[in-house]
């Protein structure tokens, strides 16, 4: 009588938090990576790549006051908006609503212009207080609208998004034609980071503070996205959590309109993309939403400043060509589970 084979135990999958773990580590590599690259394009052609290590006292001082803010500006503004994405859409249950898809970006944009208008102001903070008023206000009237709508399948929020960003962007440029202001419109709605120097990037930082935030709260606003009634047997005040992200998302996209201009579908896809690879959990999936934000915006810039250098294209127009292709491709892959 012959002894059965001997088996091999199967190997253990690998946990969740180690994929995560791998996932951080590629998003941090490729980021550096990409920060070193960035660091060394530029239309001061006399610092490149091979000379970052070591620079001269010349080619330090170009770093300081340009290249560097550049890079910081870029990942903060990144990183900002994909995960005021991340949020909004978690605390309305819905893959479609986003900064640019919900008339925050709009509404913050409008603000820009009442402080230029009223309080005739130049101040980077003054715009922002106010910006960050408006966005609050704008994307508030967003959700009233959202709770009033019967069918809140995803593409008909977004659709309603769209047009009430439309008519916030309509009543902004009337406004601004009527007080010849329509030049400035471009500054604010276009992103780009060519004109970020030493001294006007900093108002960033407040990104992180109000990111911090949202990741202290990242548990409960999983746990809203499940809805009200949910969050509620749970013992969470819904409504307090709900504007508590309101005010995250809002500020962040206020405050990165105002210093760089809007960047279009970035808190939409990312944040997509990052989810269907890890989950819904946002304090788990947050940190590489932040990672993959920065990244996007950074591969963006990069690319702007190579296709027609020294000259370069703006990173709205590159973001909103890349992330329209992809909101199409999420709507239609929405439409095929749909049909299932």
């Amino acid at each position: 009588m012959t002894a059965p084979p001997a088996t091999t135990a199967p190997a253990p999958a690998p946990s969740r938090g180690g994929v995560r773990a791998v996932h951080l580590v590629i998003a941090v590599a490729v980021l550096v990576l990409g920060s070193y690259v960035s660091l060394g394009i530029g239309a001061a052609s006399s610092v490149g790549v091979a000379d970052l290590f070591p620079p001269s006292a010349q080619e330090w001082h170009l770093l300081a006051t340009s290249r560097i803010p550049r890079l910081l500006a870029i990942l903060m503004a990144g990183a900002s908006l994909a995960v005021a994405g991340l949020i909004m859409q978690r605390i309305t249950a819905n893959r479609f609503v986003s900064p640019s898809t919900s008339g925050t970006v709009e509404a913050a944009v409008l603000g820009i212009l009442v402080a230029t208008m009223f309080f005739n102001s130049t101040s980077l903070v003054v715009k922002m207080l106010i910006a960050i008023v408006t966005a609050i206000l704008g994307t508030m009237v967003f959700l009233q609208m959202l709770q009033r709508i019967q069918h809140r399948e995803g593409i008909v929020v977004a659709l309603v998004g769209l047009m009430y960003g439309g008519v916030l962007a309509a009543v902004t440029t009337f406004v601004a034609y009527q007080r010849d202001m329509v030049q400035y419109l471009d500054i604010w709605t276009t992103g780009s980071f060519s004109g970020i120097l030493e001294g006007r990037y900093e108002p960033l930082y407040t990104v992180l503070v109000v990111g911090v935030v949202g990741y202290l709260f990242a548990d409960r606003f999983t746990v809203i996205g499940m809805g009200e009634s949910f969050a509620t047997n749970l013992g969470l005040n819904y409504q307090r959590i709900l504007y508590t992200g309101l005010i995250v998302v809002s500020v962040m996209a206020a405050v990165v309109v105002v210093v760089v201009g809007a960047i279009p579908f970035l808190g939409l896809i990312v944040p997509n993309v990052v989810t269907l690879l890890m989950g819904d959990n946002v304090k788990k999936v947050l940190p590489v939403t932040a990672l993959a934000g920065a990244g996007f915006v950074l591969a963006c810039d990069v690319v702007g400043r190579l296709v027609i250098h020294p000259y370069e294209i703006p990173v709205a127009t590159i973001a909103g060509a890349i992330g329209g292709v992809v909101f199409i491709w999420l709507i239609l892959r929405s439409a095929r589970g749909a049909a299932v």
